[in-house]
């Protein structure tokens, strides 16, 4: 086994049990370890902080597995990581009668960096990005079916993040029989389509559950725009818990048609909604002009940015479309906004909305602050776990 050798004063975030080690924070590399390799952990003092995994090619250069060199990284160590995250959820009763649809393995947060296992259904939708992850790929698959039972499994490991690591984008069928038809599902006993193969992440943005419910308080008889909408969740939620009418919008003309399914099968009023594609800056531009006004407007972008290298541009963007929004509210109305950028944490995103709200002339107050559901835990010296920030404010 190889050894990666600190510099000194760098060990301070490993023994504060925070997973990344960066290169910056390395003096010497022992050995020659390749990608995916378990490399041991030593300050510059020499004492062991724990095993970890090799990534040449990333800036992130090793990722701890653990925090204690008498513990060995083996198919053993593996299996009860991913075990016991499984079990968390299933004693959450994350799942239910009422709920088919659930995160089982939160990457970082789980202590197992760069694996997300999604459950639909009887399907699991496995993401591997990072190189200690792949080094363990086959046990990773054996053990879901071991644990969970469930012979279906389709991995979507078709991101630009594992080209960080020298990893080749991949998707496809792992085990089982997988149809490329959506896999419905009970969100809350709403029923939802989820396009596994070709729909974003790994088909639906399970870590909004709770959020969605949370925006029913404040809809009824209110006339709302959901905008990048994607397959309909918010728009299901609002129509459900009594809303007037709900334009969505997003620039995928098949996550409109997806959202259009999951707004039949619920049986919910199809002459309540308006869909449009387009590019969600532009539309609200032009309802601003046309002096169109709603009372919420729901915005839930993709990432502005992705790491802090990009957090000043995203800055910019997050004003501007927040901006817009505020601009496009009722007096009283409602915004619901997130942001799902890891380099931009949750002090700078409200920042960001409250100066949106002094530019558009408005005073908002914060009625409710958001985060990602239960089963997107955040490991509490991890703090980029906690990426998905949401304010619900009322002007």
């Amino acid at each position: 086994m190889a050894d990666i050798l600190l510099k000194p004063k760098r060990e301070k975030s490993v023994k504060r049990k925070h997973p990344w080690v960066f290169s910056g924070a390395i003096q010497k590399v022992y050995g020659n370890p390749s990608l995916g390799d378990t490399v041991k952990i030593i300050s510059s003092e020499g004492e062991e902080l724990g095993y970890a995994a090799f990534s040449p090619n990333s800036s992130i250069r090793a990722r701890m597995w653990n925090f204690d060199t008498a513990q060995n990284i083996d198919s053993e160590f593996v299996f009860e990581k991913m075990r016991v995250a499984i079990k968390i959820r299933n004693s959450l009763n994350y799942l239910n009668s009422q709920n088919t649809a659930s995160r089982l393995i939160n990457a970082e947060s789980d202590g197992l960096p760069g694996l997300i296992v999604d459950m639909y259904a009887d399907v699991l939708v496995v993401q591997i990005l990072s190189a200690g992850s792949e080094h363990w790929k086959e046990e990773i698959s054996r053990n879901l079916t071991k644990i969970t039972g469930k012979n279906n499994v389709y991995e979507r490991s078709d991101v630009e993040v594992r080209k960080l690591e020298g990893l080749e984008p991949r998707e496809g069928i792992i085990t089982g029989e997988i149809s490329e038809n959506p896999v419905e599902v009970l969100e809350n006993g709403y029923k939802f389509q989820v396009d596994i193969v070709y729909g974003q992440k790994t088909g639906f943005y399970l870590d909004q559950r709770e959020n969605r419910k949370a925006i029913q308080k404040y809809v009824h008889d209110a006339s709302l725009l959901n905008c990048f909408s994607y397959s309909g969740g918010f728009t299901v939620y609002a129509l459900s818990g009594g809303a007037k009418h709900v334009t969505s919008i997003d620039s995928s003309a098949g996550a409109i048609d997806n959202a259009k399914i999951n707004i039949n099968i619920n049986q919910l009023d199809s002459q309540k909604n308006t869909w449009i594609v387009g590019d969600v800056f532009e539309e609200l531009r032009l309802f601003r002009d046309k002096g169109i006004s709603f009372d919420m407007v729901i915005l839930d972008p993709p990432k502005f940015a992705p790491t802090a290298a990009q957090v000043r541009s995203a800055s910019r963007g997050y004003k501007d479309i927040n901006l817009l929004a505020f601009k496009l509210l009722n007096p009283g109305g409602t915004l619901v906004t997130f942001s799902c950028s890891g380099g931009v944490n949750r002090l700078l995103f409200q920042k960001i909305v409250a100066d949106a709200a002094i530019d558009a002339g408005v005073d908002a107050q914060i009625l409710e602050v958001l985060s990602q559901g239960s089963d997107h835990p955040i490991r509490l010296n991890f703090p980029e776990g906690a990426y998905l920030k949401g304010l619900i404010c009322r002007i």
